[in-house]
């Protein structure tokens, strides 16, 4: 007689730490509990995890969690690369932020991790050509988490967005891999110019708090934006900016700044 095949689930380390972490946490705060299971034990992956925690922050009486659920479904069914940029940019939290000590906070408490997995959604449906199904899910993630990401915008995997507070990313606006930004950073256009009218972020770069860098300009990969900075012009690769406007003051100092986040000054630098 054939032997019946049993299915086997694939192993998912980052998963089943995840898992672990939130079996850890109702043990020792068990008011939690409730909480936890709807958004992780009730789970058997990580993206239905996702997609139930995005539908229930973006629902309201105008779009119902079970719509919102089945729309983020089918983009991770029909674009596995979103998920794999959840999984990075999970990763790149857990490294750099000293505020997260495990992979479960970003899933249940971190607003920037939140918002970027909701863009990802709506650039699913703005690539699908649903439009005005992809601004709800960007005027949605502006009311819910105070950042406001166009769906247009291109945005790479391993995002770290410190705080989150107040974020604006254009439309045509391209931010690489493993990119780290703090609060109250635009990247945004100079006047009423339709078109290409965006920053272009390389990878690897660190941008500081309150930082805007306005207009179709590059700034080159792991480069530091120094905080309140305003960048006009194009920025070199592997350099640090500062002022109002921008101007180089020193190499950037490491060869990874979005993983150091030191968003000191190079030794011996300075304004001119």
């Amino acid at each position: 007689m054939a032997k019946t095949q049993q299915a086997v689930t694939p192993v998912d380390p980052v998963w089943d730490r995840i898992t672990r972490e939130a079996e850890e946490a109702v043990a020792t705060q068990p008011l939690m509990g409730g909480l936890i299971h709807a958004c992780i034990l009730h789970h058997k992956t990580l993206e239905k995890a996702l997609s139930y925690r995005i539908a229930a922050k973006l629902c309201s009486n105008e779009m119902s969690m079970m719509v919102l659920r089945e729309i983020v479904d089918e983009a991770y069914e029909n674009c596995p690369e979103i998920l794999d940029a959840a999984r990075a940019d999970l990763m790149a939290i857990n490294e750099r932020d000293p505020a997260s000590h495990r992979l479960l906070q970003p899933i249940l408490y971190f607003k920037g991790f939140q918002a970027v997995q909701a863009y990802r959604v709506s650039h699913y449906l703005w690539d699908q050509g649903q439009k005005d199904l992809a601004y709800f899910f960007q005027m949605r993630t502006s009311e819910i988490f105070g950042i406001d990401i166009h769906p247009g915008a291109r945005i790479g995997k391993g995002i770290m967005i410190d705080h989150a507070h107040s974020i604006v990313i254009g439309e045509t606006a391209v931010v690489g891999d493993n990119v780290s930004m703090l609060h109250s950073v635009t990247l945004g256009g100079t006047g009423k110019e339709e078109q290409d009218r965006h920053p272009k972020i390389g990878d690897g770069v660190l941008i500081g708090a309150g930082a805007k860098v306005l207009g179709n300009i590059k700034v080159g990969h792991c480069s530091r934006i120094a905080a309140g900075s305003v960048v006009l012009s194009e920025v070199p690769p592997c350099m640090t900016v500062a002022g109002v406007p921008a101007k180089i003051v020193g190499e950037a100092g490491c060869d990874q700044p979005s993983v150091s986040m030191d968003q000191r000054f190079p030794n011996g630098s300075g304004t001119e």
